[in-house]
């Protein structure tokens, strides 16, 4: 369970299962008529699961394209020597076009004066740049809107530099099943794509469905699907689950750096939440804390799991380190389990014996999802691929 695992500068960490990933990426693929592709969004660093080494799983077990927010998120992949294509989610910054050229990176387009700049970059240096052209369908965040597609594409096609690779749209809904926007962005997307292929424009890899369309909508599937939050054993939302069985990816873990038995009545951490009511109770210390991906707002309500038994998390959730209460063997024990001692492997998330804390239990009680629990947690602990 990690007991042989642990970093030799630090007593916690973050566990990737490369063998749930593998498995995760092949079930999403089998949902994909043959020659539909799949495009993995590993962006914040695969969700905290660690971009570089997820994208060669994925790749190994049928992905064939990879998605980014960011274009330092695309050159860490460049720069360790990742080949196939990247798509940056976004329009960047005007003043990066010759990164993006110069390392084969392609941006999300929606405004005029990015695209040109970006096709003047490349016929500079002897390329095309190739994007893909993000379209407004009832979202509100990014791209051109939908009915002004082919009037924007020839305000841009002129140029020798520039390719588009692909045309894509977000959906808002999708994982509500039957919701009628996600039925009229669909909708909106199908218009303009039909819209300018009947103005002759070549409209490259026409793609719309997240991951939860890619599981609730195959009629939808088009020429490829960006899958997400999926691959990494997380269920995009309540609707999915019966849909697609995915086996959790990330584990964190942390071994016990002090345990004792305070008096009865002492308090614990800051501003002394958490008393201990009775004698025979241990209170254990961890070095994970918020500066980890462990909220504050997770402080006396979760748990942790020990010898595979819950015990739970007491006193605020420090910067570096948090605490938590074992109730030793005794008839007025409310968990009774036996001792804790200095070393002994704690799970703050995943699975020991027959208990699993799940990134949706965290994210319940953070009042959040569970996308934001993985990513938290990538930030600054060190990650081991098992």
């Amino acid at each position: 369970m990690g007991q042989d695992r642990c970093p030799d500068t630090r007593w916690a960490w973050v566990e990737i299962d490369k063998g749930a990933l593998r498995r995760n990426t092949r079930a999403f693929k089998d949902l994909l008529e043959p020659g539909v592709r799949m495009m993995a969004v590993v962006k914040a660093d695969a969700y905290g699961h660690g971009a570089v080494q997820c994208v060669k799983v994925m790749r190994a077990a049928g992905a064939d394209q990879f998605a980014v927010a960011t274009v330092k998120e695309g050159l860490e992949l460049r720069e360790a020597g990742i080949t196939w294509p990247i798509l940056i989610l976004s329009e960047p910054p005007m003043e990066c076009v010759q990164t993006l050229v110069e390392h084969d990176l392609m941006p999300s387009v929606y405004t005029q004066g990015f695209a040109l700049a970006y096709g003047e970059c490349a016929a500079a240096l002897g390329k095309v740049g190739k994007y893909h052209l993000a379209l407004e369908t009832g979202m509100t965040r990014i791209g051109v809107n939908w009915k002004d597609a082919v009037e924007f594409r020839r305000g841009i096609d002129f140029h020798r530099g520039l390719s588009c690779a692909g045309t894509f749209t977000h959906f808002a809904t999708a994982d509500v099943p039957g919701d009628w926007t996600f039925a009229l962005q669909f909708k909106r997307f199908t218009e303009a794509v039909s819209a300018m292929r009947g103005a002759g424009i070549d409209c490259g890899l026409v793609h719309c469905d997240n991951t939860p369309a890619t599981i609730l909508y195959p009629d939808t599937h088009l020429d490829m699907c960006r899958v997400g939050v999926g691959l990494y054993g997380m269920q995009p939302a309540e609707s999915t689950r019966p849909h697609i069985s995915l086996d959790p990816v990330m584990g964190v873990r942390a071994k016990v750096t002090r345990v004792i038995y305070p008096e009865t009545g002492a308090g614990v951490s800051y501003g002394l939440t958490y008393t201990v009511a009775r004698q025979n109770t241990q209170i254990a210390t961890i070095p994970v804390g918020y500066a980890d991906g462990l909220s504050r707002t997770l402080s006396d309500k979760m748990d942790v799991l020990v010898h595979g038994t819950r015990c739970p998390q007491v006193g605020h959730i420090c910067m570096d380190q948090c605490m938590f209460a074992v109730d030793v063997n005794t008839r007025r024990a409310v968990r009774p389990m036996d001792e804790v001692h200095y070393g002994d492997v704690v799970t703050i998330l995943g699975a020991d014996g027959n208990e699993r804390i799940t990134a949706e239990e965290m994210a319940k009680l953070r009042g959040t999802i569970n996308y934001e629990v993985t990513c938290n947690f990538g930030m600054r602990l060190e990650k081991v691929y098992v």
